[in-house]
This record gives structure tokens, sequence and C-alpha cells, in this order.
């Protein structure tokens, strides 16, 4: 990540080493990495794949499609809110975890994201 970035790895390892940090930290940790004026933020999904855990004992991993296997896969659907600003710089500045039991939409995880950034 930090080589992805250009930043220290050590701002890095701060980062995750924080007793509590939250998806919306991610946003303060990147500011200063792009230009806030003019930019764009989209969303994306990804699955990372879990082909062999049990679905009985992770709450989190179900079957979800896979754009790359075209096909419902095992795995845990990460959802990330990005921001591209007008220089190409596009860097994630939040994050859900995909959890049926909650009910809701990607788009509502994607909601939540934009509101907490307001």
């Amino acid at each position: 990540m930090a080589e992805i970035f250009e930043i220290s790895h050590d701002s890095v390892n701060r980062f995750l080493e924080r007793e509590k940090y939250e998806a919306k930290d991610l946003f303060e940790e990147n500011k200063s990495y792009i230009n806030l004026i003019g930019g764009t933020l989209s969303g994306d999904d990804t699955v990372i794949e879990k082909l062999y855990s049990n679905l009985d004992k992770a709450e989190l991993i179900g079957y979800y499609w896979s754009g790359k296997h075209l096909l419902p896969i095992k795995g845990i659907n990460l959802i990330t809110l990005y921001y591209t600003d007008i220089n190409g710089v596009s860097v994630p500045v939040n994050y859900r975890i995909y959890n049926k039991s909650e009910g809701k939409t990607k788009n509502d995880y994607l909601r939540e994201m934009v509101d907490e950034g307001a």
C-alpha cells in the first residue's frame, strides 16, 4: 500500500496500529495526497475470495457476483469509495464490508460513506 500511494511505511503502520480507527479515517490519511477541488467520487466493489471457508463459521462470507469469474463466488465483498482528483490521482477514502444481516444494498453503503464525508 505504501508503494502504491507513495507514502511511508511508517504512516501505513501507524494507521493500522491505532487503538481504534474507522473506515472514514482513511480519508484523513489520504487527503494530503490529492487535490480536493474539482474531483470525482466513485464506488466499486470487489470479492475477496474465500473459496475454502466454512459459511457457518464466518459471518461476513457469502456468495457474491464476481466480474472476474462471471459467476457468484464465495468470499467477502469489499465496497470502496474512491476520490479521483483533476490530475488523475485516485485514492480510496472510505470502505465497508458487505454484511447481509444488515439488510443494506451496496448503494446504501455508498450513501453512508458519502454522508460521512459531508
